[in-house]
Order: C-alpha cells, then sequence, then structure tokens
C-alpha cells in the first residue's frame, strides 16, 4: 500500500508539472546556452548649449556673450531673440555686478542671471515688467528716487522668464512678482508678499 501511495502521488506531482509547463509554453523551445534577448531603448544625445555666442550689436560692434547669458541666449525661441533685439554695448549696459549678478542688456530687453557660475539659471526681463522691476524703490518696494532697481533692488534677480497665468503675464523675482495685464495695461508689483505701487 505503501509503494502504492508514493507512485500515485509522484504520477501526480508530474501530471501537475507536465500542466503547468505546458500552460507555461509558447510552444517555442528554449536553450539554456543561449542568452536571454533584451531589448535595446535608443536615446540620442542633445548637444550642450554654447557658453559662448557672438553677436553683432549696435553700431555694427560685435560683442560676445559668455556663461548663463549666452546659454540663455542660444536657447532663446526665435521670436524671443527678434524681441530683445541687438545687445547694447558700454560697461553700463553688460558686465558683473558687485553682488555677482551677471547681466546684457538688449534694445528691447536684459537677460540677468544671479551667477557667471556653469548651470546658473538666466532669464529674460522685457516690456512693461522690465519697466516696472527698474523704477528706483526703497527696500519695502515702494517708488523713491534715491531708490535701488534692477537686481539690486527689493525685487532682486529674475527667477522666471514672463509666462502667461491667466490673462496676465508674470515674472518673478527673489522676493516677489511683477504681473501685466496686456488688456488693461495695469502692472502690480509685489514686494516680499507686500503689493506696492508700480511707479509707472
Amino acid at each position: 500500500m505503501r509503494t502504492r501511495t508514493n507512485r500515485s502521488t509522484a504520477i501526480a506531482g508530474l501530471a501537475v508539472a507536465a500542466l503547468i509547463t505546458a500552460g507555461c509554453s509558447n510552444d517555442r523551445s528554449v536553450e539554456a546556452s543561449k542568452p536571454p534577448q533584451v531589448g535595446l531603448i535608443a536615446t540620442s544625445e542633445v548637444p550642450a548649449p554654447p557658453t559662448e555666442v557672438t553677436l553683432i550689436g549696435e553700431r555694427d560692434v560685435e560683442v560676445t556673450l559668455t556663461g548663463p547669458i549666452a546659454v540663455k541666449y542660444s536657447t532663446a525661441t526665435e521670436g524671443q531673440k527678434q524681441a530683445l533685439g541687438k545687445p547694447l554695448t558700454g560697461s553700463h549696459n553688460a558686465g558683473t555686478r558687485e553682488s555677482g549678478v551677471v547681466f546684457q542688456q538688449f534694445q528691447g530687453g536684459v537677460i540677468v542671471a544671479k551667477n557667471d557660475q556653469p548651470g546658473t539659471p538666466a532669464y529674460i526681463t522685457w516690456g512693461k515688467i522690465r519697466e516696472a522691476w527698474n523704477v528706483e524703490r526703497d527696500p519695502d518696494g515702494v517708488p523713491e528716487v534715491m531708490g535701488k532697481n534692477g537686481s539690486p533692488g527689493p525685487l532682486g534677480v529674475p527667477t522666471s522668464d514672463e509666462n502667461p497665468v491667466g490673462d496676465l503675464l508674470v515674472t518673478t523675482f527673489e522676493h516677489g512678482k511683477i504681473t501685466f495685464d496686456p488688456k488693461t495695461g495695469v502692472v502690480e508689483v509685489t514686494v516680499n508678499g507686500t503689493v506696492v505701487p508700480s511707479g509707472l
């Protein structure tokens, strides 16, 4: 009896193994000596943007953009480049501030980066938002003739390009934001969470 039970269990086990193998099989034989086939995913490398760009500025003067300013310009859309226009020349139109902020003024805007280190993002500021950013302000952001403007001012350095948000165009800065409504012409300046007069 014992032999018969063991044979029945062995036959049942072999039958289950055969059914599992047959159920999982796709009628293709697999050789143990062949390595498994692995599909490869093709990727393409995107070249890094140039860290130096030479342009012809006003009065046909050659202007070389470098670092984050060059990267931003080279990755800008054609529309952004056209709106910026030609780069302006002279030390007050380009350079590095005492704070380390780098900038390049153009006929229609400015490109600004917090510093000239590789990988530092740079942003384009223009139009009414740039005008409001350039208003001299006291430390609280209220327009004041003897105040500071631009990146040394209370808003600080741009942290975004101009972006549409609903009906508004918005640029964010280290310490606030400026919004412009193209339909109404209204500019709103917020410094450290407080709305202040635009000064325009």
